[in-house]
């Protein structure tokens, strides 16, 4: 072969080389393979004659990057050409500007399928934290950080959070994420979970969170349910913070379940045995016992006897005197001496009277006045009128 082939056939394989490599200009974003890395930079393979340098300062919006730790050899990254020869024998790269670009494809479609990221808050503002994603700025406004109440933003500095984006305009450059989304779905999981693993009848363990006028929310573990007052206690109960308070843990019996109005129906009293089922062993018809007025009723004042058992004095029962509402001689709260006249366990009512009571009390106290006492002196009212042979 002569010596113009020879050349002829060298400018080929020159030619050949250049075109299997794709020119390179500043601005181009590339894919490169990490090939080696030190403590000033990173050495990358973009498929071209030279390889790419990125500097320490050209990798992250982190300075504090550790280059060791954070990348592996092999890697695949993607560089943004800054220089395509930097006077050393490198193109001269940026990974931190090529992120901040090919980001954006990636936050839209993380955006359009409702996927999570994961940002690291990094300082409070008014409003709201900044967190970043892979060098992306993203605002978190303070409503959008829990399902809870924040009391105090600062908290949460430093902090990697789970969060959807709820905002996003490429042109702009924002983005809005939130946190509480993700809460509230995961809430709604466990509720669906909690709500098929109910059943009427059953015991739960539970925490009061809630007291309202009219009764109590104890939250199940994820599903909250209402006792109302009626179910508090055996006892009549005017405030539910006469029976529990916020934050006790309560044992509770599921009284019912609407599933499809989020209806939950709780009962404290049905864990604890119904005091009329020994009614008949703990009061006697005669007794005379000392009971407290409950309720004031225009036809008399019920008063309660036993936890949970209250009986009903008649208006006319109250008093010798003659009144018209039970307010003349009786308050909330009183405590007075009544007779059990009569006992109705399968209707649950109770009749008594104070009248009786009281003068129960004087002739007792009348017939220890003398320790001679007498059948006759016993019943001389009751035998008046009556003739003995």
């Amino acid at each position: 072969m002569n010596s113009e082939s020879k050349e002829l056939s060298m400018n080929d394989f020159i030619d050949d080389i250049d075109k299997s490599f794709k020119p390179v200009k500043t601005g181009d974003i590339l894919k490169g393979k990490i090939i080696s890395k030190h403590d000033d930079g990173i050495i990358v393979n973009i498929n071209y004659m030279y390889d790419g340098l990125i500097p320490r300062n050209e990798i992250a919006i982190d300075n504090d990057v550790k280059i060791h730790e954070e990348f592996i050899i092999g890697e695949d990254i993607d560089v943004y050409v800054l220089k395509n020869n930097d006077g050393e024998g490198h193109v001269l790269l940026s990974k931190k500007i090529a992120d901040s670009i090919v980001i954006w494809d990636e936050l839209q479609e993380i955006y359009k399928t409702s996927s999570i990221l994961n940002v690291k808050v990094s300082e409070v503002v008014k409003g709201g934290v900044i967190g970043y994603f892979k060098g992306v700025r993203t605002f978190i406004p303070a409503s959008q950080l829990s399902l809870n109440f924040v009391k105090n933003l600062n908290d949460f500095i430093g902090q990697n959070l789970e969060v959807k984006i709820i905002e996003l305009d490429k042109e702009k450059k924002k983005v809005v994420v939130s946190r509480r989304i993700i809460e509230e779905e995961n809430r709604k999981v466990k509720e669906e979970k909690l709500w098929n693993s109910l059943k009427i009848g059953e015991l739960r363990r539970g925490k009061v969170v809630r007291l309202m006028s009219f009764g109590a929310f104890v939250d199940l573990g994820g599903l909250q349910g209402l006792i109302h007052l009626r179910d508090l206690s055996w006892r009549r109960v005017l405030k539910p913070e006469e029976v529990v308070s916020i934050g006790e843990e309560v044992e509770v019996y599921v009284l019912s379940l609407d599933k499809e109005n989020k209806k939950l129906g709780l009962s404290l009293k049905a864990t604890v045995e119904d005091p009329w089922n020994s009614v008949n062993e703990s009061l006697k018809v005669g007794n005379i016992i000392e009971g407290t007025v409950k309720k004031l009723v225009n036809f008399g004042a019920f008063v309660e006897l036993i936890p949970g058992i209250e009986g009903l004095v008649h208006l006319n029962e109250i008093s010798e005197e003659n009144i018209l509402k039970p307010e003349d001689k009786l308050h909330l709260g009183d405590k007075a001496k009544v007779k059990i006249l009569e006992i109705n366990k399968d209707s649950k009512r109770i009749s008594l009277s104070i009248k009786d009571a009281i003068e129960g009390n004087k002739d007792f106290e009348k017939y220890n006045e003398s320790n001679e006492v007498t059948l006759g002196d016993l019943f001389s009212d009751k035998l008046k009128g009556f003739k003995f042979d």
